[in-house]
């Protein structure tokens, strides 16, 4: 008997899903509501993407592992993304301050736009697999607590029908509606939580100035142990020769969708080096505003008795403060645990779809400890509030980013665990735990660590900067 397997959703965690259960399952359908484009263009389904993302090492090589006969990240490069490495290709203050750039090239981030990423993922997924797209919407799942057998469907203004499936996918995003679902079928103790510091996110494109290409990812990181708002600025260089500038200020310093506002909040910041770099440069869009950052988590692997037949991956899990740039990576580790599970099981055997959601939780668990540790310590923020041992790890995690600043083995270290490729136990290593004590072999440094092309670009573009 052939199996199936259907997914709601066509972004990224939903393509990558399919592509995960594409060699495992002989029908897989995608289920997408919305229009999708042509070519990597923005599309109703996805208004985060135009603001600023960034592909982290742990996301990039699950994507490298789930997607078939090609090399995602190549397509990527060869149509304009760039890839940056964290120790030497960055500037960024962070709330300990500016971290030096090293010799030494490791842990690449991957950027570009996200119409870009989605597209490219997309057209890989559909021409190397046999998965197949279908227009149509969710309504409701079938089945009973012990199973879901698949889903109410209908088309475009069309009649509802019954779509059964062996395992149902939920990609849905933040919208997702299994909770409500899952009520409907007599679940209900999911738990919930949220940390929501009340952040706004302002977002324009400019084209990168002539001389200026090749000038580093920049970024002005909000501190969250100061007094009042938290507010930060980066700057990234995406494909088509243009910059993707994002604004983002906690509750009480919230930049707004004034063009003239956007580039005095960034002049505002900590540092103005953002600020420097726009105040010249041809802006190709408005101002883009989002209210939809806050951390938002559903705990499904903690459900009782979780149905056969059902799993959620993405953001229909958990969503995250976007600065943070987690989203896109912990859904493609999601997949790649759907992918890692299906291996050594039957997609119908009892208790798979348990399994693949505690395996899921788990790189879902990492992005929300680092983000939800951030969130918490900002003025007003709503709901988690710091306990003990909160300030006790705060304490240890504060000292060793001061640290990090000047040494490059503790900076690297903590990139690995930030970018979602080691678990946090790898910073109570003895080594790193003696550095940070020890504390930083250097001093701080009194202001971007620019090489001297980098200052005669952004004396170009301000021929007064700070």
């Amino acid at each position: 008997m052939t199996r199936s397997a259907v997914v709601i959703g066509a972004g990224l965690a939903g393509m990558l899903a399919a592509a995960a259960l594409s060699p495992m399952v002989g029908e897989v359908t995608v289920l997408e509501r919305d229009p999708l484009p042509s070519g990597p263009e923005p599309r109703k389904g996805l208004p985060q993407s135009r603001h600023a993302h960034l592909l982290l090492p742990g996301g990039r090589d699950a994507i490298e592992s789930l997607v078939p006969g090609v090399s995602v990240r190549q397509k990527l490069l060869d149509s304009g993304a760039r890839e940056v490495s964290i120790t030497s290709g960055m500037l960024t203050l962070g709330s300990e301050g500016w971290f030096r750039r090293w010799r030494h090239d490791s842990d690449h981030v991957i950027t570009c736009s996200r119409d870009l990423l989605d597209w490219t993922v997309r057209e890989a997924v559909l021409s190397n697999t046999h998965v197949k797209l279908r227009s149509a919407k969710a309504l409701a799942l079938l089945g009973t607590t012990q199973r879901v057998t698949g889903l109410r469907v209908s088309e475009l203004n069309g009649p509802e029908e019954d779509l059964t499936a062996d395992l149902v996918v939920d990609a849905s995003g933040r919208g997702s509606r299994t909770v409500r679902w899952l009520a409907q079928l007599g679940i209900t103790d999911i738990p919930e939580a949220v940390v929501d510091s009340g952040l706004v996110y302002a977002s324009r494109l400019y084209r990168i100035p002539d001389g200026a290409e090749k000038f580093p990812l920049t970024a002005v990181q909000a501190n969250p142990f100061a007094a009042g708002p938290g507010r930060s600025a980066t700057l990234v260089p995406i494909e088509g020769g243009r910059w993707i500038v994002s604004l983002s200020g906690t509750r009480g310093g919230e930049p707004n969708a004034d063009s003239e506002d956007f580039i005095r909040f960034a002049l505002g910041l900590r540092h103005p080096i953002v600020g420097e770099l726009i105040s010249s440069a041809k802006p190709l869009s408005d101002v883009v505003l989002s209210r939809s950052t806050r951390n938002g988590r559903r705990y499904f692997e903690k459900a009782r008795n979780w149905p056969d037949g059902l799993v959620a991956l993405g953001d229909a899990i958990a969503t995250y403060n976007p600065v943070y740039g987690q989203g896109m990576s912990v859904a493609a580790l999601g997949a790649q645990a759907l992918s890692r599970e299906l291996r050594q099981s039957s997609i119908t055997r009892p208790g798979l779809a348990c399994r693949i959601q505690r395996a899921a939780a788990r790189p879902v668990d990492a992005a929300w400890a680092l983000s939800t540790s951030q969130d918490q310590w900002f003025p007003e923020v709503r709901g988690k509030k710091p306990t003990v041992a909160d300030r006790l790890i705060t304490s240890y995690t504060r000292r060793m980013t001061r640290v990090s600043t000047s040494s490059y083995r503790v900076t690297a270290a903590m990139a690995r665990v930030t970018t979602l490729q080691e678990s946090a136990t790898r910073l109570i290593h003895p080594s790193l735990l003696i550095a940070t004590l020890s504390g930083p072999p250097l001093p701080a440094l009194a202001g971007p660590p620019l090489t001297e092309g980098e200052r005669r670009i952004l004396h170009a573009l301000d021929p007064s900067p700070v």
